[in-house]
């Protein structure tokens, strides 16, 4: 398949730059690929689509504020970090702006009293640009980043990160510290809504990807085919797989709420006699979903409005068919829905 084959256009002011004043009163459009039909609603009504014995599938990833300024220790040099993945320790794989004046040896003072450090050890990855750095610190590092760290906001969000972006760039669910962007489809959940699903006789099981800088990677291939997806780490916990194969055992449905628990479930996946469950444990995925792949567990997805020709358009393609996903974009363009990380929410069922 080519590559623009999952392009449409997208006015500029559609572009979410903020989030909703209230999680869950975005909009949804909701495609029922039995019907072939589409409903405009807002996404507190998701409870009418769910289902009682439903299992709905979040990632509880948190994001960390990974984006730091600071000043190059010998010229004074402004520099900006842009945290990707922790190796061992407290050495980081690094994206650093302007990578130019940055050389092996090199220190950035991140605070005002310079207690916070990083060295710059080497490249990680020169293709990437990427960095090796290590951190120099007194106390107790998340609450030192937590401190001088801004929420690493995606590139088509065109503003600096604020205060309330610290909440609001947040699953209300997120636990685990690693991701470097949100799975954005759980940022319309509230309590009360997940209070309501629970009522509702829907079970909740969390897995956990950590979202990495890959996911705004362009695909730079005319061909989908030969595209090379990034790496990410994820873990589910014995308890957590039993909940979900035990619905799949019992022919109810499971629903992921985003792309990363997509990847997650899908990933994990492995036939014991001639059926579909899910292996616990921790892993990495770097597993690429477009259309022709075959879902061996996902039975339905909320998600967000994806960027054009991007890899997750594909890997929603997959799960309805690419003709019907695009005339469902081109909807919501008329429609005036709002898209990408701050934007509404589709529930493909």
């Amino acid at each position: 398949m080519r590559l623009e084959d999952f392009d449409y256009e997208l006015p500029r002011e559609l572009i979410a730059q903020t989030p909703s004043l209230k999680r869950d009163e975005c909009r949804l459009m909701v495609l029922d690929r039995a019907k072939n039909t589409i409903e405009h609603r807002h996404f507190y009504d998701i409870l009418e689509y769910l289902h009682e014995g439903d299992c709905l599938v979040v990632n509880d990833s948190r994001v960390i504020p990974a984006r730091l300024y600071g000043i190059k220790e010998k010229t004074g040099a402004h520099i900006e970090l842009l945290l990707i993945k922790r190796l061992e320790g407290d050495k980081w794989e690094s994206l650093v702006k302007p990578g130019k004046r940055l050389k092996e040896g090199d220190t950035v003072v991140l605070d005002e009293n310079k207690l916070f450090k990083a060295n710059i050890l080497g490249f990680k990855d020169k293709e990437n640009g990427t960095r090796i750095i290590e951190f120099e610190y007194e106390g107790i590092f998340m609450e030192r980043l937590e401190e001088i760290g801004s929420m690493p906001l995606p590139p088509y969000i065109e503003r600096d990160a604020e205060n309330d972006d610290k909440e609001r760039y947040q699953t209300v669910y997120s636990k685990v510290d690693g991701s470097v962007a949100a799975p954005t489809a759980g940022l319309h959940f509230t309590d009360e809504l997940l209070e309501k699903v629970r009522e509702k006789g829907v079970e909740i099981a969390y897995v956990t990807l950590h979202v990495g800088i890959g996911t705004f990677r362009p695909v730079k291939v005319d061909n989908i085919e030969d595209h090379k997806m990034h790496f990410e780490e994820y873990t589910i916990a014995p308890e957590t797989a039993e909940t979900i194969n035990r619905a799949i055992r019992e022919g109810r449905r499971v629903i992921s709420v985003g792309t990363t628990s997509t990847r997650t479930l899908e990933s994990a996946a492995k036939q014991v006699d001639g059926v579909w469950q899910i292996e616990s444990g921790h892993s990495s995925t770097g597993i690429f979903i477009y259309p022709g792949y075959k879902y061996k567990v996902v039975d339905g997805l909320i998600t967000n409005f994806h960027l054009p020709k991007s890899t997750l358009i594909m890997l929603v393609s997959a799960l309805y068919d690419r003709e019907h996903i695009i005339a469902a974009y081109e909807e919501a363009v008329r429609e005036r829905y709002k898209f990408f990380s701050y934007g509404d929410a589709m529930f493909i069922k």
